[in-house]
């Protein structure tokens, strides 16, 4: 009896397992439908269209799939969607958050090369001054040291905000202006010093100084 009763009690395991799969395939997998939405909109926040792109446009593909399949009454198919969906969610949203801790190193090292520039551009300034240049010509590297210290706090407010691309973009800019002022600094020659006149000599040429 106890070989027969075993064989029994696996078919039925077998036959409930697939009734509760079944049941669980009667109704629109709403839930797995939420999360995967959650998980889409999780990994947008942390940047996955810029920095994951081929796997978050997967994610979001397979979210229509799942909206799809529902419309459809294939519940079964909507269920592997969103499941896939979560899955490609969350693996673009790793990969967002490697990207964009790599981009955040890059422009904070371009920002401290730029920076280095900056003070470059203020001290070459300063030593044309003292070797004599006159002040009007120093006049436009003082506007592009200016503007490029006013630029560096843009930069940085960009990073902290995370918006990396835009403050790369304007450190390139102003390494760009401040590299070519350096040069142009550089180039300007020392004002001349004004040559002493010879010192006036005067003859006496009354008749006393002749005898």
């Amino acid at each position: 009896m106890l070989l027969l009763y075993f064989p029994v009690v696996r078919r039925l395991l077998v036959i409930g397992s697939l009734l509760l799969f079944t049941a669980g395939c009667s109704e629109p997998p709403r839930k797995e439908i939420d999360q995967a939405q959650a998980a889409v909109d999780a990994a947008r926040t942390a940047g996955a269209e810029r920095y994951a792109s081929d796997e978050f446009t997967a994610a979001a593909g397979s979210l229509d799939k799942a909206r799809a399949a529902v419309e459809q009454r294939d519940y079964r198919q909507a269920l592997n969607y969103a499941l896939d969906a979560r899955q490609r969610a969350a693996d673009a949203a790793r990969q967002a958050a490697d990207g964009a801790a790599k981009a955040k190193h890059e422009v904070e090292a371009q920002y401290g090369d730029v920076n280095v520039r900056t003070n470059r551009l203020q001290t070459a300034i300063h030593t044309a001054g003292t070797a004599g240049v006159l002040p009007r010509a120093l006049r436009p590297a003082q506007s592009v040291l200016h503007d490029a210290r006013a630029d560096l706090q843009k930069a940085s407010a960009a990073i902290t905000g995370r918006n990396y691309d835009a403050a790369a973009k304007l450190l390139a800019q102003v390494r760009g202006k401040v590299d070519a002022a350096i040069t142009d600094v550089q180039r300007i020659p020392p004002r001349p010093r004004r040559s002493r006149k010879p010192a006036r000599v005067e003859y006496d040429l009354s008749p006393s100084s002749q005898e």
